[in-house]
């Protein structure tokens, strides 16, 4: 357990961290929620579990991840558990549906669909935050805290 809310405060973990909940939170919401014209909770677990090829329970648990892991991030508790998820959706995305189109994201139109570029760069990310922890201004610092307290003080990392 220490090791998943392990952290201290460094400013560059607020920043991964936020920055990760803020480009993943939206594709969680248009799945779970249909916001910003996304298919809802509804057409996401058809399209994953049918074209997408997904088992039920995986394609509940893809569209939990993406929704409920940015939360996690934002407010930073088990910041860590929510960076494996999307960085095992990431990975997901990749083999199951991207990695045939290629690297580059469709900009000019004229592919069959998305290259991988941004899961690159998520799933960086991702590891970043695993190996820091969520950083300044999180729960997880505020857990870590209260566990190193003892008679002498806080431990320091």
């Amino acid at each position: 357990m220490r090791w998943l809310v392990r952290t201290t405060d460094d400013p560059v973990a607020l920043l991964l961290r936020l920055a990760l909940a803020l480009v993943i939170f939206p594709h969680g919401a248009q799945k779970a929620l249909g916001w910003w014209g996304g298919p809802g909770l509804q057409g996401a677990i058809g399209f994953l579990h049918g074209p997408a090829g997904l088992p039920l329970p995986i394609a509940w648990l893809v569209v939990a991840i993406e929704f409920l892991g940015p939360i996690l991030l934002f407010i930073g508790l088990l910041g860590r558990l929510g960076a494996l998820g999307i960085l095992f959706v990431m990975i997901g995305a990749v083999l199951t549906t991207h990695l045939p189109n290629g690297f580059f994201m469709n900009w000019s139109g004229q592919q069959q669909g998305e290259g991988f570029e941004f899961h690159i760069l998520a799933a960086a990310l991702c590891l970043a935050i695993l190996i820091r922890g969520s950083g300044l201004w999180s729960a997880d610092r505020a857990i870590t805290r209260r566990m190193d307290m003892n008679p002498y003080g806080p431990r320091t990392y």
